[in-house]
């Protein structure tokens, strides 16, 4: 019990920093909407999806970035904390170390959710629809919220390792070409052969593919195994990452200030 009341008292201490900075949470949460308006209107007329709209493509796609760039947002917030003494001074108190990362970790999955319900209302308010019910609808939900977790562990990991904001930029940098090499924004069939099969085996696009296959939604079809086993890999890479980067966060948590 002691550790579920830790774990909920430091979620609740970062939602409470949240409210004391509501303009970059807002930022955060726009600036998908903002990636849709502009990909789906400015250069949408461009894309040809094979079976359907473009838009009805792209919104899946931008889900799964969503749950990308909590990787980002996550290494900044450990790094900013790491800077200004606040985890040494929350390391010094008697509290559970597994609820210190455990906290961190449930209030980026609370931020998670909402930033799915602001891209899913962008998403009807364009004119995406799911087109296969509740069940399957909840399902890819509960897959974008599996990657998400995983990159959680990502996140908290590279944030103990770098440690200051300014470092931080790095991860910040390399996001966004692991977000364009996927199938986020187009399929990897229409990329060349080599890049095209790196993108087919990035796990978001594995997860943009499955939640496309949930949803209902347009897709240029199973082009090689990767896209056809999308279901599969979107539980799979998850828990790989999840296996990897848990125990190396929780590593790097305790090694702090020897």
């Amino acid at each position: 019990m002691t550790a579920i009341t830790d774990t909920t008292a430091l979620a609740g201490r970062i939602l409470l920093h949240w409210r004391q900075r509501p303009g970059s949470i807002l930022v955060g949460f726009l600036f998908p909407v903002l990636m849709v308006l502009m990909f789906g209107y400015l250069f949408g007329g461009a894309m040809a999806v094979p079976d359907g709209d473009y838009l009805d493509f792209l919104i899946p796609g931008m889900l799964a970035m969503t749950m990308l760039f909590g990787l980002e947002a996550m290494v900044v917030a450990v790094t900013t904390d790491t800077a200004k003494g606040v985890t040494e001074r929350i390391r010094a108190m008697p509290v559970s170390a597994t609820a210190i990362l455990a906290g961190r970790g449930v209030a980026d999955l609370l931020n998670a959710v909402v930033g799915l319900a602001v891209m899913v209302v962008t998403g009807l308010l364009v004119g995406w629809t799911p087109e296969r019910g509740l069940l399957p609808s909840l399902a890819a939900f509960g897959l974008l919220l599996w990657l998400r977790f995983a990159f959680t562990w990502v996140g908290i990991y590279l944030g103990l390792l770098l440690k200051t904001p300014e470092s931080a930029v790095a991860v910040q940098i390399l996001v966004w070409p692991v977000g364009f090499l996927s199938s986020a924004f187009v399929s990897p069939s229409t990329m060349p052969g080599w890049l095209g099969a790196i993108g087919s085996w990035n796990p978001l696009s594995a997860t943009a593919t499955a939640i496309r296959d949930l949803f209902g939604n347009p897709t240029w079809g199973a082009t090689d195994w990767a896209s056809a086993h999308s279901v599969a890999l979107a539980l799979l890479w998850p828990a790989v990452l999840t296996a990897l980067f848990l125990p190396l966060a929780a590593n790097r948590y305790r090694a702090l200030g020897r």
